[in-house]
């Protein structure tokens, strides 16, 4: 316990130290920035900004960062929200104590975005340095099935961020994961470990549910809980704010779009004559078919070539009957193999989008001859708009099942969030320059 408690002090230093030189950058970025319409910075000690640098670590601490141990984008996420929260308190205090012309409020905006952007990523930094000695690592034993066991024992293997090494021995925290256990054993299992240590996991039933997002109700007379599922994408106000949301990433990256597209149209011309877009019908929201952009990545006489090619390599049908992909396609010209392993070929697909036909982020866009393969699934699925990207893209992509596609495409319609659109869209940026799972 005392080494975790270390861990715990260690990071908590570096975060302190870190506003503060925040602080001091925040003054450095703001005395530059000469304008008329810009007063000069009142001059501001470290001593008057310590109940910032108090009100951001009160609401980290809140928010559990320095006692528990969480993934990446779930701590970010709570960084960001308690920064938000912290800024808005902050403007308030000044405002009430009528000392909002003693503050720059410019600086105070400075500070809470460069706090955003540094505090993750010296985070990040400093797990990755102290995570590696095995003395800081959190050990937690999981109860369970083997298959159970073997996907978090690869979870913390991979992981590095949670600073989490399976352990039968001497263990700090138990997960118990309730597949193929009986209630009564469950309850068991429970007693047992809150008798050995003071901090137990569960791994509910449902596993197609976010339940991290979910609304917990207590009724106390009886002494049980309810947790609240919705269906979060067939809610009008978060349709409604997805929408926004495509319409300001568009907005910024067009001009790179339009730079790209130039680029990638010479490429495709020399490469290969034929047409620069490859226009295909596919399944959209309700139903309803709608042509989909894509970049020409085969040649003219792709159909001759890939019969030719069937004929003489048998096993790539069933490999196609599988994964919906051929392992080496023969039709696909040179630079559409970059732009297929890039993922640059479904970069005209923003023009989708600004028909509104599709979104940034959503389930694959279907072709029409999947239709029946998708079965009692295709319902549900196309509720929503299909994405340029997704959660089976950077998931694993080509090495994923057709099955497994749709699985996890349900469970993004489930539990979308904005800020999974966010990571989808952060980790889509990974996947491309790193071809992972990419054909």
């Amino acid at each position: 316990m005392k080494k975790h408690l270390l861990s715990s002090i260690i990071i908590i230093v570096i975060d302190l130290l870190l506003l503060v030189a925040i602080f001091y950058l925040s003054i450095y970025l703001r005395t530059n920035i000469t304008s008329e319409s810009v007063p000069e910075l009142i001059k501001l000690e470290i001593a008057d900004f310590l109940f910032v640098i108090f009100i951001i670590f009160a609401l980290l601490n809140n928010e559990k960062i320095y006692s528990l141990r969480y993934d990446f984008w779930q701590e970010t996420k709570k960084i960001i929200k308690s920064l938000v929260l912290a800024y808005f308190i902050v403007l308030a205090i000044l405002a009430l104590a009528k000392l909002s012309l003693d503050y720059s409020r410019l600086f105070i905006t400075i500070y809470f975005l460069l706090s955003i952007i540094l505090i993750p990523v010296v985070k990040r930094i400093s797990k990755r340095v102290l995570y590696k000695l095995a003395f800081f690592k959190k050990k937690i034993l999981v109860v369970g099935s083997k298959k159970e066991v073997s996907i978090f024992q690869k979870e913390f293997k991979e992981n590095w961020y949670l600073g989490v090494l399976y352990s039968e021995k001497n263990y700090n925290s138990v997960i118990i994961s309730q597949h193929e256990m009986s209630l009564e054993q469950v309850n068991q299992e429970i007693e047992k470990y809150l008798n050995i240590t003071s901090s137990v996991y569960i791994v509910p039933y449902v596993t197609n549910v976010d339940f991290s997002n979910s609304n917990i109700m207590e009724y106390s007379n009886i002494r049980h809980n309810t947790i609240q599922i919705e269906n979060k994408l067939l809610i009008k106000s978060n349709i409604i704010i997805k929408h926004i949301f495509d319409f300001i990433a568009i907005t910024i990256i067009f001009p790179l779009f339009l730079i790209v597209h130039l680029v990638v149209i010479i490429l495709i011309k020399l490469d290969s004559p034929g047409t620069i877009f490859f226009k295909q019908h596919r399944l959209g929201k309700n139903d309803n078919d709608f042509i989909c952009y894509k970049y020409r990545t085969m040649y003219e006489n792709s159909q001759e070539l890939l019969n030719q090619y069937l004929e003489e390599n048998l096993e790539e049908i069933a490999h196609y009957e599988k994964y919906h992909k051929y392992k080496n396609d023969p039709r696909v010209t040179k630079i559409g193999k970059f732009l297929r392993s890039s993922s640059l070929d479904e970069l005209p697909q923003v023009l989708n989008i600004l028909k509104g036909e599709m979104s940034l982020v959503g389930p694959r866009p279907y072709m029409i001859n999947e239709s029946d393969k998708l079965g009692s699934k295709q319902h549900f699925i196309l509720k929503v708009y299909p994405g340029i990207t997704g959660l089976w893209q950077v998931s694993g992509r080509n090495n994923l099942t057709f099955q497994e596609r749709n699985n996890l495409e349900i469970w993004y319609i489930k539990n979308w969030s904005l800020w999974s659109d966010f990571v989808i869209l952060v980790k889509t940026i990974k996947v491309v320059f790193l071809k992972i799972g990419a054909k």
